[in-house]
């Protein structure tokens, strides 16, 4: 009988750890599709943020800040960072600034997001930064190029990403 008790013990015990071993790889298996599940979602929001941040250049582009528009918070109390002259307090007051300081003065502009584009994202708001590239042709036919450092706080509205700031700089020299 000991013989018998002692391969129901054997039995029993080898059922028990096959099911911790089923529970284990069952875990195991459970965080891979996590981890996987995550660096999918990572990859399609910088592919939406990267969308977002070409057609922001290609509004800027345009030469007519209208265009861009869409992309800005048009409440009171929003506050924009540009590279002339300073900074807006709202939409309307960049819009007007960017066309007096900026395209009453070129002919032509093309700004572009460079490649390093870095995007934080947490719940409706996500920080951008990306470098990016300006050059411009001036009514006097002069060109211009220029590396801007761009940050972009964005907000979920609804089914849209909106600025709700933005700061734009030069590096000296």
């Amino acid at each position: 009988m000991s013989s018998d008790s002692s391969r129901a013990s054997s039995w029993f015990l080898f059922r028990r750890w096959k099911w911790v071993l089923y529970v284990v790889l069952a875990l195991f298996g459970g965080s891979l599709t996590f981890v996987g599940a995550r660096a999918q979602q990572k990859a399609t929001e910088k592919a939406t943020f990267r969308k977002l941040i070409d057609e922001y250049c290609a509004a800027w582009s345009s030469g007519n800040p209208d265009n861009a528009a869409k992309f800005y918070a048009q409440e009171e109390g929003v506050v924009f960072y540009d590279i002339a002259p300073f900074s807006y307090h709202n939409w309307k007051e960049y819009r007007a600034g960017v066309q007096k300081q900026f395209f009453d003065n070129l002919a032509a502009a093309k700004l572009t997001a460079g490649k390093d584009l870095r995007v934080t994202k947490r719940g409706m708001i996500a920080w951008m930064t990306v470098p990016m590239h300006l050059n411009t042709t001036g009514k006097d036919g002069k060109t211009a190029d220029y590396e801007i450092r761009y940050t972009g706080i964005w907000e979920k509205r609804g089914a849209h990403w909106i600025l709700v700031h933005e700061h734009l700089s030069a590096p000296l020299g």
